[in-house]
């Protein structure tokens, strides 16, 4: 099932995911409603805060991105890192590592909008699959870049955050409008008596 994304705006993406204390089905439905909604949107990473459910969880898939090379090494070897898409990473542990290099990125909850980010070139993945398995991989390149940017998202960290100040203020009308727009949804999709009082933010 096609889950709604939701926009910069929505509180959910602020709030840092609690852990998965077990893959039941229910999280396994979940695991796979995020995919076919991160594939529908022609993303390469989702987190569960994205589908307004603030859990240790994402989603990544680096195929199709051939202009942007991944690598991946699991066991100290190489690997062919499209072999092993779709990750599922369930309460990921990540350590950065190696010299930061620039890169665009976008968000699904930011449509339209780019910009330039400085994130470190590798990163040491721990975290447990759809099955409840532990996985432990490094990876590069844009996988990297992508996981990095999905574990920011289960912190309640977004890309903005990331963003030089320069590159913030080029898109400052943007981001705001989106903002704006997307404050103004929910407080259409309040129920009846449950406006937020005056002044409230």
């Amino acid at each position: 099932m096609i889950l709604p994304i939701v926009n910069y705006g929505h509180p959910v993406l602020r709030q840092k995911g609690a852990r998965v204390e077990a893959v039941t089905d229910e999280i396994r439905r979940l695991v796979a409603d995020m995919l076919e909604t991160m594939r529908a949107a022609h993303g390469v990473g989702l987190a569960a805060q994205q589908v307004a459910r603030a859990l240790q969880l994402t989603v990544v898939d680096v195929r199709g991105a051939e202009d942007r090379p991944s690598t991946m090494e699991i066991d100290g070897k190489g690997v062919i890192p499209e072999r092993h898409m779709p990750l599922v990473l369930i309460n990921p542990e990540v350590a950065p590592y190696g010299e930061a290099v620039a890169g665009g990125e976008g968000c699904l909850s930011f449509p339209e909008i780019y910009g330039e980010i400085v994130r470190p070139e590798g990163v040491t993945v721990r975290a447990l699959n759809e099955l409840g398995q532990p996985i432990e991989f490094k990876s590069g390149g844009l996988l990297a870049r992508a996981v990095l940017h999905e574990y920011d998202h289960l912190q309640g960290i977004l890309f903005i955050d990331r963003m030089s100040r320069e590159t913030k203020e080029s898109i400052r009308e943007e981001i705001e409008a989106l903002h704006a727009a997307t404050k103004a949804q929910l407080k259409r999709s309040e129920p009846a008596g449950k406006a937020m009082p005056s002044g409230a933010q």
